[in-house]
């Protein structure tokens, strides 16, 4: 496994506004930026599907998680660059590797701020502040374009989509809820296979309303099952929805 991605910077933030996991052919086989940059060019053929998280929270290899990361000489701005790995894309790895070696998976999020630890913050508080007035011509505390999703200008490469980020919001959160049913809404619509995992809470369809798609990441007692259940839903190909 390797990881990389494409940092983008306004007003002292720091978002990730791209993100990529790459599934090595075997233990000795490690690809480079321009290997990445290459395989960019032919999206349709090198990258397998998309994975869609709440956000980011990753540094470049040669640095630490930083909230600005231009304070720490990060100068590459704007251009892919290798990441490291984290316990996160572990997770995702393992249940990625069975059927899409030699390809890329193609990192989405529901918000691009590379920060964490952001829920439950004021950050939430302003995320939904933002998305209130995100298709007027108020200007928003976090960048428009850096750190939403506009559906007008959404692409997908590959044949799957997994929703993974839409369980840390709560019933307040009214404007996020409705951003993430707007995308869960537009990404039904494609010719995609949609696949997410689900509890007792919901019934599939209940989840698929309320948009509430449980991330692959967890602590305690359910980091095994959502793991698991991550595994579980790609141990096929195409992969399936999984209740745990």
């Amino acid at each position: 496994m390797q990881v990389f991605g494409k940092y983008s910077t306004n007003f002292d933030m720091d978002y990730l506004v791209e993100h990529y996991i790459y599934m090595n052919e075997n233990e000795d086989e490690k690809i480079t930026v321009d290997d990445v940059n290459n395989m960019l060019k032919n999206k349709r053929k090198t990258v397998a599907g998309t994975i869609f998280l709440f956000n980011p929270e990753s540094s470049p290899i040669g640095y630490k998680m930083s909230r600005f990361l231009k304070a720490d000489g990060f100068d590459k701005y704007d251009e892919i660059v290798a990441i490291n790995e984290t316990p996160q894309a572990y997770v995702l790895n393992a249940g990625l590797k069975q059927h899409y070696k030699g390809k890329l998976v193609e990192i989405k999020y529901l918000f691009n701020y590379n920060r964490e630890n952001i829920e439950p913050t004021p950050i939430m508080e302003e995320f939904d502040a933002d998305l209130d007035k995100f298709t007027s011509g108020q200007l928003t505390r976090y960048d428009k374009k850096l750190n939403y999703v506009n559906l007008s200008d959404l692409r997908f490469s590959g044949k799957f989509v997994f929703f993974g980020m839409g369980h840390k919001y709560d019933r307040h959160h009214k404007a996020i809820i409705a951003y993430a049913r707007g995308l869960a809404a537009h990404v039904h619509k494609l010719d995609k296979t949609v696949v997410f995992m689900y509890d007792k809470n919901y019934s599939l369809e209940e989840s698929v309303e309320r948009a509430y798609f449980l991330s692959p990441f967890a602590t305690g007692k359910a980091r095994e099952l959502r793991g698991n259940g991550f595994k579980a839903i790609f141990k096929t190909n195409p992969p399936e929805v999984c209740k745990l």
